[in-house]
C-alpha cells in the first residue's frame, strides 16, 4: 500500500540509522524523497539505494542547525515540486558529543545546554522553516520531530538531553495549535532504545566503560521493563512515521506518539 502516493518529503539528518529508515519507509509508500545530512556521502549512498530498490530519491548536504541552509534547500524543494508534504528531522546526539553522562551537580552550563540547542534547536528550525513553505504552498503537509523516552524517564545523570526531549514534545504541541488552522499537523515520534542503531550502541559501550560495567549489563535493564518480550525495530519507526504523514494519521495531531512496544517505565 502507498500511503504517501506523490507526496514530497524531506528527512533531515538522515545519515542517522532512524532518519534512513524513515526516508526508504517514505520512499516504499510512494513519496518522493529528499535526503539531507550534513555527511554528503552517508545520504548519497542512502539515495542510491532508494533508487536501486525503485525509489525516487534527492540527496544534498544540508546543516539542520544552519538556518539559511535549510530555507534555502526547502525553497529549492518546492521550486521543483510547487509543494512540501511532509518533513522529519532524525537528529540526535552522540555520547561524547554531549559530553557523557556527568552528575548534574558537575556539568558545565555548557554541557546541559548543548542538547538543548543540538536537538531541540534543530527541530526548531526546521519545523518553523517547513511550515512556511506548507502554509506558502497551501501544502496541508505533516511535520514530524523525534524525541527520546527520556524526557519521561528518571535516570541520573542525564540533566541536559532529559531536559531537551521536554522540550521536543512541548513545541510540538505549540506548533501544532499554531499551524493546525492552515491544515498542519504536527506529530512527535518517542522511539524507544533502538538496540541496531550505531547510536545507541555507542551510548552504551561508553557508558559501561565510563562506570566500569558489563554492556550486557545496561542492556539487560533497561530490557527488564519491556511489556512485551520484544522490543522495537528501525523498520516498524519507519512504517509509523509513513503511517503517521498519512491521509489516515491525522487522528495523531499533536501527540507524542511511542514507538517502544510498551515500558514500565515510561509514562
Amino acid at each position: 500500500m502507498q500511503n504517501l502516493k506523490d507526496k514530497v518529503a524531506v528527512v533531515f539528518a538522515a545519515s542517522g540509522d532512524i532518519a534512513g529508515a524513515v526516508a526508504r519507509s517514505f520512499s516504499e509508500h510512494g513519496a518522493k524523497v529528499y535526503v539531507t545530512a550534513r555527511n554528503s556521502d552517508a545520504v548519497n549512498v542512502l539515495a542510491r539505494e532508494i533508487k536501486a530498490n525503485g525509489g525516487r530519491a534527492e540527496a544534498a548536504k544540508v546543516d539542520a542547525l544552519n538556518e539559511t541552509d535549510i530555507d534555502n534547500f526547502l525553497k529549492k524543494v518546492v521550486a521543483e515540486n510547487g509543494k512540501l508534504d511532509v518533513v522529519f528531522n532524525g537528529i540526535g546526539l552522540g555520547y561524547d558529543e554531549m559530553g557523557g553522562r556527568p552528575p548534574t551537580t558537575v556539568a558545565t552550563f555548557e554541557q546541559f545546554m548543548t542538547p538543548m540547542e543540538k536537538i531541540c534547536g534543530s527541530q526548531f528550525l526546521t519545523s518553523r522553516a517547513a511550515a512556511k513553505y506548507m502554509i506558502q504552498t497551501q501544502s496541508e503537509g505533516t511535520i514530524l520531530l523525534l524525541t527520546a523516552a527520556l524526557s519521561r524517564s528518571k535516570l541520573s545523570n542525564l540533566a541536559g538531553i532529559t531536559a531537551a526531549s521536554a522540550a521536543i514534545e512541548g513545541l510540538t504541541r505549540v506548533m501544532a495549535a499554531e499551524w493546525g488552522r492552515d491544515g498542519i499537523k504536527v506529530i512527535c515520534i518517542c522511539a524507544g532504545a533502538l538496540m541496531e542503531t550505531k547510536r545507541i550502541s555507542g551510548w552504551i559501550d561508553a557508558a559501561a566503560q565510563q562506570y566500569g560495567i558489563p554492556a550486557e549489563q545496561l542492556v539487560a535493564q533497561y530490557k527488564a521493563f519491556d511489556i512485551l518480550k520484544t522490543g522495537p525495530t528501525l523498520k516498524q519507526v519507519g512504517e509509523t512515521a509513513a503511517f503517521l504523514a498519512s491521509e489516515t494519521g491525522v487522528a495523531f495531531n499533536s501527540h507524542i506518539v511511542d514507538v517502544d512496544c510498551g515500558k514500565l517505565n515510561i509514562l
